[in-house]
C-alpha cells in the first residue's frame, strides 16, 4: 500500500528523531538525550524475554521520568567508574516503521546494533526498540521506550550506558 505524502513526511521526521537520539547516546550527550522525554516518559529494557510485565518481574531498566533524570545526573558525578574512561559507542538503526499515528501520538520501533568497545574488550548489542513519540511544539519526544535486547535472557556484562 502506498503512503500518503502525510505518511512519508511523519516517517521521515520519525526517523530523523531516531538517528538524532542514536547520536545523542554514542557521544553521551545525555543532558540533550534526557530534553529528548516527555515528563511521564517510561524507559524500559525487559530482562528474561520482551512480553513481561515490569510490575511483576525484574527488567534491566525500568525508569520512570525521575528515574530517568537521576541517572543521567549520576553520569556526571565522575562516580560511575564502569565508565571510567567511557565506552566508545557506535549504533546502528535500521527498519524504521511507523505502526500508528493518531495526530497526537506516533507508536514507532526499529532495529537496533550497538557497538561497544572498552577496557574489557568489545561487545556488540542487538535489539528491536519500540517507541510511544508525541508531538509537542513541532518537535518529537519520547514518552515510551522499550528496548527488548536480543540476548535479554542470558547473563549480560554491565550495561552502564544507555542502551
Amino acid at each position: 500500500m502506498a503512503m500518503t505524502p502525510e505518511q512519508r513526511d511523519t516517517l521521515e521526521d520519525v526517523t530523523q528523531f531516531l538517528y538524532r537520539e542514536a547520536r545523542l547516546q554514542d557521544e553521551h550527550e545525555y543532558d540533550a538525550w534526557e530534553a529528548l522525554w516527555t515528563e511521564d516518559g517510561v524507559y524500559w529494557v525487559p530482562a528474561n524475554g520482551d512480553d513481561t510485565d515490569p510490575e511483576k518481574v525484574m527488567s534491566i531498566i525500568y525508569d520512570n521520568r525521575s528515574r530517568i533524570r537521576l541517572r543521567v545526573q549520576q553520569f556526571h558525578t565522575g562516580k560511575r567508574f564502569s565508565q571510567t574512561p567511557q565506552s566508545r559507542l557506535r549504533r546502528l538503526v535500521s527498519n524504521i516503521e511507523v505502526l500508528a499515528d493518531d495526530g497526537h501520538e506516533i507508536r514507532a520501533a526499529c532495529n537496533v546494533m550497538v557497538f561497544e568497545t572498552k577496557l574489557r574488550g568489545d561487545v556488540l548489542w542487538a535489539a528491536r526498540t519500540d517507541y510511544t513519540l508525541r508531538r509537542h511544539d513541532g518537535d518529537l519526544r519520547m514518552a515510551y521506550k522499550k528496548v527488548m535486547l536480543v540476548n535479554n535472557a542470558e547473563a549480560l556484562y554491565s550495561m552502564s550506558f544507555l542502551i
